[in-house]
Formats: structure tokens, C-alpha cells, sequence
């Protein structure tokens, strides 16, 4: 006889006696498993590894052979649990005496099993099983005895939340006050593989609680808030480094201690690498449960990395969202899905990524990706799928063009199709500007404007060519798309009028997307503008969100339904300081200013101006003389690192187009103390800032004021002449680079003016901006 079978009489006595306390017998398994945890006979991750391993050998000696198919999530959990609870007492009979197992029946018997004994355990040492149970047996005690023990729970419930989504207070504030067992329970069963689901991921499921607790569910009103969530999947952040150790890709985990060039240079390959990774097999097996349940509907696969869209970090735009069109084979689909969340993970490495980690003092912070699976919203239209609309919006106006509008109600930036073109700066198209104080008031002024600075570009996904496409809108919409009155209005020459009636005779190039029906003839505003309220309320913060609207058919006023996508808090000041200009200044110490879309700021000390001479950028005819110019552009911004700077340049920076602006990123600029964007009224090209994009946040977040003027035009300012005079420091700063000298001059302040300085003044309230010199050193301070 083997000395096993000498712990077999122990193994059922302990088994007997756990089954004579139905009550509490999980309280009393739980200890057992933490005291062979602290004993080291076994580690928490290898018993839960072991776990799963035993339970998916149940399965398939139970004919199971496709077990995340033939078994739904909750006969999985159960079956976990058995086996979970017969591994505990496997591990104790062989490793523990049996006067220690009684000691333990000893101590949870003496506690009178009242509420208050029976939920008295250590939540933070105890597994997410025996949480969840512990939620639910407090939710079925009467409501007299939940007073007492209401701590109880609210304890639980906060090791859920920080083991499940997020452990960072703020959130976790928030969240005790509104997140329930039933959400709780839905997010673990929506979730691939183990860890938490990340920020962005935890800001969406925080902000439709709190508004589906508060506006959604507001009786009284005759226009209610139609809210809803898409179908949204997690994939938990430990996957990511079982993703790393299977593939052989550990070693990228120091990229962010390699200096930048070399950051930037090893990425392609990178990305490569990560893009051609395989998964474990259960947790591709879950995908494929995940793509049987959407069917063909399009995916987006977000970054929802465990830093990412915290109270005073956002990394707006900086990790990548890819779109799966869902329309090949499963085996092809199932592959796309994959190459995406591959893709997402290698952004953790992305240039743009690590030095805004470095910039915040979260470097050496173990940056785990968690990674948000949700379905496309929208609908099919000829071999397209898009929303209606789409867009961002924030709960506090950053610019003020009007004395009328107020910043407290809020601004959006729209779209009509994906919502790609409302948060990136793209080619030369323009979104709708709305404040929504005023909805249409809009900051461009006659026809001429409205036209000009409309969209003429959709992004859409082509269901027959299965791909991500970028479409004029005229070769999409056309009289009968259903909600297109609500979309376009009317090009008549001289005037715009709007569409009073879908016509489908009318000629798809006279659209002009407005969307002033959708703002004048339903309640999509005002909704909008309740929800932000609410949710800045609730989060005691200024907050943007993301969101798709799908107009409803019914006639004239149809129902408006907003689908939130991400919510997160806004990590700048809401611009309301009060700035003084000084009141007499010498013409020709004013350098520029502007009265058009204004943020509020004051930027003292400016020593260096990086300025690319619009005309001759917009002249040059070699795109990789463009690229090039955009390369040295990053490196003054690390030449002059720590020297207070700023940048001037044509039309609108971080576009995709070169032919409108220099291609930059955040790790091209990050340095720079404003960006200033110039216009010409000559004919090259106009910038319109980003307002809302992601490039925006970066900006605002970096503390780099966006500007626009427009030399020439009526309270635009430009001392042309200070700028062709002043001499070039570029060939002094990078002697390698002199080439470039005829595009771009640094200008040295001090050493042109003979000691003094750049400074910028901005007033949001005041719709005005000016530049000028002044003394070195000037510490007058804004009015409080």
C-alpha cells in the first residue's frame, strides 16, 4: 500500500465533517486554502492554475470536447468551484494535521453564525468565489439585518472592484456608490481569461451605471434619455503576459528604458512580432465562443491598458484601436481578432506611450494591457456599416467664440459615420463644432464658411470588401438614407437651406453635412448635455465621452439613442482663470495674436520660437522633404529640452495630410510650451484646431496651449518683419541639420531683442490672444 492511501481516511473525515455545516462550509474551505497559502504549501496562482486544469478534464471526460461552446459561463463557475472546494481538502489532508482542520471548524463554530459572524471574514484574503457569495447571501437577508451589516458589504465590494476593474482610488470612490452584485457579476462573465478589465474598460462601465441610475431611469420627463451600452467584452490584463511568455516576447518589457530613437526604430518589428503571437489554447477557445455570440457583426478591440483613462491620465490616442469587419470565415475572423489584440498589446511600447509614461512619473509602473471588445454601432446601409452619428463630447466648453455661450454646458465635436474623423485629426475635413449652450451658434459665419469648414470624408466599413474605408459622403449618402434630413442640408449657390423631407431624387452632391436637424429638430442636445451634467456630478470632475446616435423613424420629432462607447475625466483645469492683457503696448513689440477660438493660458519666459515658414513648407513638392522637416521638428523639441519654447508652423500639425501640416506626434512636441498653427488668408492653407480630438488631450494634458491665427484677417496681428529679420540659431543648435534652414528658423529671443522675452496671453472668456515682448523674468501675475 502506497503511504497515500494513509490520507484517505483523513481526506473523507474532513470532507464528512465540512458537509455537516452547509453554512459554512465555504467560510471554513476559504480558511483552509489561506492557511495553505501562507504555510507556502502551495501558491494562490498554481491552485487556481491547477484548478482549471482539473475542471477542463471533467469536461472532457464528460464528452465535453468544445468546452467553451457546450457549457455556459455559470455551470463553468459552478463546476470550478467543486472542483476548486475538493482540491482544498486534497491539499490540507496530505500537507496539515487533522487537529488543525478541527482548530478552524473550532474557530468559525465559536463565532455565532449571526449576518455578522458569517460575513466577517477578510475580503482581501479571500478569492473572488467566496466574495461573490458572500454579495449574495447579503442581498437575500432581510433589509433590518443588512443595516447592521452593510460595512460588510461595502468592503466586499471594493475588493471586487479593485480585483476585477480597478484599483485606483478615485475611481474606486465612485465606484462603491454605484456599481452592484448584478454588475459585478456581468462584467466577470464577459471577461476572457483573468485580471482586471483596465481603465477604459472601467470608465464605460462606471459612467452607463451611473447614468442608467440617474437620468435613464428619470420619471417625469416627456423626452427620456434612450441609453445603451454595445455588446462589450473584456480580455483580462493577465492575459497579456501569458501573451508575452508563450511567444517569446518578455525581453520588450525594458523598450521604455532604451533611449527614443531606438524606441522608435525597434517598433515596426515590434509590432510585427506581437501581430504574429498565439494565445493559450483556452483562451482561444473563448474567443471563439466570443465571435459565435456577435456573429457577423463588426468589432472594435480597444486598449484598455490599467493607466489608461485614470483621474490625471487619459493617453488619449496613444494605444491603438483596430477594426475587425467580421465578414471573412470564422477561422479568418477568429485570426483577425487575434492580429488585434496583438497589435493593441504592442502599443504599449509605441514612442508617443512611454515618454508621456515618463513625463507623468509612471515609467517604472508594470503596464499590463487589458484590451475592450465591442461590437460596431450602426447599421447596414447599401454594402456599408456606420452610425448615423458619431462623436465626443465634454462636459465643460474649452473655447468660448461667443459672449452668449456657456462653458459649463458643454461642447461636442460630430461626424456622421465611424467616429474615427470626430476623435483623430485627419485630411482636410472638418467635424461640427458644437457648444451646447447654443447648438447653433456655430463659430463660422455665412455660407461660404459653413461649407468650407463641413465634412466631406466618412469612415466606414465596406461589408462587401471587408475593410476599413474612407468614402466621400457623397458616394455614400445620397435622398435615401433614411435619417439624411436630420444629417445634411442643402447647397443652393448662395445659401444653404435645410432638408424639410427625405427626397431621393435629390443629386448627392449638394449635401452639406450641417447636422443642424439633429440638433434643431430633436432632443439629442439637450440629452447630451443632461448626461454630461450627471456624469460630472457623479465623478466630482469634469468628464469627455465618446458616443455613436442612431436617429430613430418615427415622424416629424423621431427618438434619438446615444450609445456610450468610453467615458473618462478630463485631467486639466476648465480654463476659467481670469487673464489681464497689458493695456498699452508698442506695435511693434506684438509679435501675433488672434480673437478666434481661443483656450485660456499665460505662458511666461518664452526663450526660443521653433518656426516653420508656412509658404515654403506649402511650396515644397517632395513629401519626404516634408517628413524630413517634421523629424528635425522633434529633434529641437529634445535639443531644447528643459529651455521654455514654442512652435509655429502652417496650417493644422498632426495631420495625416502632409500637404496641410507637419505630421507630429506627442513625442515630437511634448517639450513645447504652445503650438501655434498659422493660417494665411493668401491662400495656403487654414488650420481649424483640434478641438475634442485626442491629439487635443495630449496637448491640453502636456500643459502645450493649441493656438490658430490667421496673419491677415481682422484681429490677427503678425509682425512679419521681426520674423523675417530675426537671425537663425539652427545651424548653432544642430550644426547637422543646417540644411534645413531656408524652412525652419529658431528664433533666440533674448539674443534678438536684446535680453527680453516671449509672452503669450489667452483668454478664453475674452475670445482673445496676444503675443509679446516683454522684460525677462516678468512674474506679473493673471487676476484672481
Amino acid at each position: 500500500m502506497s503511504d497515500e492511501s494513509a490520507h484517505i481516511p483523513k481526506l473523507t473525515r474532513i470532507h464528512l465533517q465540512l458537509g455537516q455545516y452547509p453554512v459554512l462550509s465555504d467560510i471554513m474551505r476559504e480558511r483552509m486554502r489561506q492557511e495553505l497559502f501562507l504555510r507556502g504549501v502551495i501558491s494562490k496562482e498554481r491552485f487556481e492554475d491547477e484548478t482549471r486544469e482539473r475542471a477542463v478534464q471533467s469536461q472532457r471526460r464528460e464528452g465535453i470536447l468544445s468546452p467553451y461552446q457546450e457549457e455556459s459561463a455559470e455551470i463553468w463557475e459552478r463546476r470550478l468551484d467543486k472542483v476548486r472546494d475538493s482540491l482544498t481538502e486534497f491539499y490540507f489532508a496530505y500537507n496539515l494535521t487533522h487537529e488543525r482542520f478541527e482548530q478552524i471548524v473550532r474557530d468559525v463554530l465559536n463565532q455565532r453564525p449571526t449576518a455578522e459572524q458569517v460575513l466577517s471574514l477578510n475580503p482581501e484574503m479571500a478569492s473572488l468565489e467566496l466574495l461573490f457569495q458572500q454579495l449574495e447571501n447579503f442581498a437575500k437577508m432581510p433589509p433590518e439585518e443588512q443595516t447592521h451589516i452593510r460595512h460588510h458589504m461595502q468592503e466586499t465590494k471594493v475588493v471586487l472592484i479593485k480585483a476585477l476593474i480597478s484599483d485606483e482610488l478615485e475611481f474606486v470612490r465612485v465606484a462603491k456608490e454605484y456599481l452592484s452584485l448584478d454588475d459585478l457579476k456581468w462584467i466577470r462573465n464577459h471577461r476572457v481569461g483573468r485580471g482586471k478589465i483596465g481603465g477604459k474598460a472601467a470608465g464605460l462601465v462606471l459612467a452607463y451605471t451611473i447614468l442608467e441610475q440617474t437620468v435613464a431611469r428619470a420619471s417625469g420627463s416627456s423626452d427620456p434619455v434612450r441609453l445603451i451600452m454595445p455588446q462589450t467584452y473584456f480580455v483580462g490584463a493577465d492575459v497579456s503576459y501569458d501573451f508575452l511568455n508563450i511567444n517569446g516576447l518578455v525581453h520588450y518589457l525594458n523598450q521604455k528604458y532604451k533611449p527614443i530613437d531606438e524606441i522608435q526604430r525597434d517598433y515596426p518589428e515590434l509590432q510585427a512580432a506581437h501581430m504574429r503571437g498565439r494565445f493559450p489554447d483556452d483562451i482561444v477557445e473563448q474567443f471563439r465562443t466570443l465571435l459565435t455570440m456577435v456573429g457577423d457583426q463588426p468589432l472594435i478591440v480597444r486598449s484598455s491598458s490599467l493607466l489608461e483613462d485614470n483621474f490625471g491620465l487619459s493617453f488619449a490616442g496613444m494605444y491603438e484601436s483596430v477594426f475587425c469587419p467580421n465578414q471573412g470565415t470564422a477561422e479568418e475572423n477568429l485570426q483577425a481578432l487575434m492580429q488585434a489584440i496583438g497589435r493593441v498589446y504592442a502599443s504599449v511600447y509605441n514612442a508617443d506611450v512611454l515618454l508621456y509614461r515618463k513625463q507623468r512619473g509612471f515609467l517604472d509602473f508594470d503596464e499590463r494591457m487589458a484590451v475592450l471588445i465591442q461590437v460596431v454601432q450602426g447599421e447596414r446601409y447599401r454594402d456599408y456599416h456606420f452610425p448615423a452619428v458619431a462623436g465626443m463630447a465634454y462636459s465643460r466648453n474649452p473655447f468660448i467664440w461667443s459672449p452668449k455661450l456657456r462653458r459649463e454646458d458643454g461642447f461636442t465635436r460630430l461626424v456622421v459615420g465611424l467616429g474615427t474623423r470626430a476623435m483623430e485629426r485627419v485630411g482636410e475635413d472638418y467635424p461640427r463644432m458644437v457648444a451646447l449652450s447654443h447648438p447653433s451658434l456655430r463659430p463660422e459665419s455665412g455660407a461660404p464658411e459653413v461649407k468650407y469648414y463641413s465634412q466631406y470624408y466618412m469612415d466606414v466599413i465596406n461589408l462587401r470588401t471587408n475593410c476599413l474605408e474612407t468614402v466621400p459622403v457623397k458616394e455614400v449618402l445620397a435622398g435615401d438614407f433614411p435619417s439624411v434630413r436630420f444629417l445634411a442640408s442643402v447647397d443652393k449657390g448662395d445659401y444653404i437651406t435645410p432638408m424639410i423631407y427625405t427626397d431621393r431624387s435629390l443629386d448627392p452632391r449638394s449635401l452639406v453635412i450641417t447636422l443642424e436637424g439633429l440638433l434643431t429638430q430633436t432632443s439629442f442636445a439637450a440629452q447630451l448635455k443632461t448626461i454630461l451634467k450627471a456624469l460630472e456630478l457623479s465623478y466630482s470632475h469634469p468628464v469627455d465621452i465618446e458616443f455613436t446616435v442612431m436617429i430613430g423613424k418615427e415622424y416629424p420629432r423621431p427618438n434619438v439613442e446615444l450609445h456610450l462607447l468610453q467615458c473618462r475625466p478630463q485631467t486639466n483645469a476648465d480654463g476659467t482663470q481670469r487673464i489681464r492683457f497689458p493695456e498699452r503696448l508698442a506695435s511693434e513689440d506684438i509679435l501675433f495674436g488672434t480673437e478666434k477660438l481661443v483656450p485660456t493660458g499665460h505662458v511666461r519666459n518664452v526663450a526660443y520660437i521653433v518656426y516653420v515658414d508656412p509658404e515654403k513648407y506649402l511650396s515644397a513638392v517632395d513629401p519626404n522633404q516634408k517628413l524630413a522637416l517634421a523629424r528635425l521638428v522633434s529633434r529641437l523639441n529634445e535639443r531644447l529640452e528643459g529651455l521654455p519654447f514654442i512652435l509655429m508652423g502652417p496650417g493644422r500639425w498632426g495631420s495625416s495630410n502632409l500637404d496641410l501640416g507637419l505630421r507630429v506626434g506627442y513625442a515630437d512636441i511634448y517639450n513645447a510650451r504652445a503650438l501655434v498653427e498659422i493660417g494665411w488668408a493668401r491662400g495656403a492653407g487654414r488650420p481649424t484646431l483640434s478641438y475634442g480630438t485626442h491629439f487635443f488631450q495630449d496637448l491640453v494634458e502636456a500643459h502645450i496651449y493649441p493656438l490658430a491665427i490667421f496673419p491677415g484677417e481682422p484681429g490677427n496681428p503678425f509682425n512679419e518683419a521681426f520674423f523675417s529679420a530675426a537671425p537663425n540659431a539652427l545651424s548653432a543648435l544642430l550644426p547637422e541639420d543646417a540644411r534645413y534652414a531656408d524652412f525652419v528658423k529658431v528664433i533666440n529671443v533674448p539674443a534678438t531683442t536684446g535680453g527680453r522675452t516671449l509672452e503669450l496671453v489667452m483668454s478664453g472668456d475674452e475670445a482673445r490672444a496676444l503675443a509679446f515682448l516683454a522684460q525677462s523674468g516678468n512674474d506679473e501675475k493673471p487676476e484672481s
